[in-house]
């Protein structure tokens, strides 16, 4: 599934169109005022599903600030003009990527922000993804929506306080009891930013932690190991970091937490 995270975190669209910045000061949102904003959303839509030929697409909405709208004077006079404030024209965004994802026969997948700042102006077809709080995927379904759950306090592998047993005992259909609700979520997600690593560190930051939630995810929760999963689950996931390491991915110690800590100095590298 690919993304293109509008109309935040987009700021290196305005290296090549310097005009999809409201101003040399203020480069992220994108600029919510031009039509040509929008063009060039619709552009590299149409090209990414011919790369992409899967239903679902997602449009991002997360982590947007607006408050350089608010100060940039041509995004100012368009919010006046059209009586609408910062937070109206982050719906208008969100909502007018959404239709250009429907009309290349794409269903929207969007950060929960969207589903928590508007959730009655999102298309019915919107899947939700989950990533900041608990309990966000029981309300996504509970409205109707489907969801993606990818909580940061469990499946955010570049928080590398978090070891592998928490990552297994995430349970993404947890506060659903309603068998067609729980139908609506349809998976998770293991997410690993780029910015927070580099090809040094990246495979065993992903590796073997990563493991641990795709047996969460392909399996049934009675078939899930229960009980003492340091019994159960750890002997197996060992084994699967050997094999992992045998096929050259350098998959991080299991259960070593000073192995997967960030280097703090130089030298710090003979500390481990």
């Amino acid at each position: 599934m690919p993304e293109i995270d509008v109309p935040g975190h987009a700021e290196s669209w305005g290296v090549g169109y310097p005009e999809l910045w409201p101003s040399s000061s203020c480069k992220e949102p994108l600029d919510v005022s031009k039509n040509f904003t929008f063009d060039v959303v619709s552009g590299i839509v149409r090209d990414l599903r011919r790369i992409f030929p899967f239903e679902l697409f997602h449009m991002g909405g997360d982590e947007v600030n607006t408050d350089c709208w608010n100060t940039t004077a041509h995004i100012k006079r368009w919010l006046t003009d059209n009586k609408m404030t910062t937070k109206d024209a982050y719906q208008y965004f969100v909502v007018k990527a959404q239709e250009i994802a429907i009309l290349n026969n794409r269903t929207p997948v969007n950060w929960e922000e969207t589903f928590i700042n508007f959730p009655s102006k999102l298309n019915p077809k919107t899947v939700v993804h989950n990533w900041l709080v608990s309990g966000i995927c029981p309300k996504a379904v509970a409205k109707g929506f489907r969801c993606i759950f990818s909580n940061q306090g469990v499946w955010y592998l570049d928080h590398l306080d978090v070891p592998w047993q928490p990552v297994y005992n995430a349970e993404p259909l947890e506060g659903i009891s309603d068998a067609a609700q729980q139908e609506l979520i349809l998976g998770g997600e293991v997410c690993m930013w780029g910015e927070n690593g580099d090809t040094s560190d990246v495979q065993q930051t992903i590796w073997p932690r990563a493991a641990a939630a795709a047996e969460r995810l392909w399996s049934s929760r009675e078939a899930t190991s229960s009980g003492n999963i340091n019994q159960t689950v750890l002997p197996r996931l060992h084994y699967f970091r050997c094999l992992l390491n045998m096929r050259g991915v350098q998959a991080a110690p299991v259960t070593n937490f000073y192995a997967r800590r960030p280097p703090i100095g130089p030298g710090s590298c003979y500390d481990q």
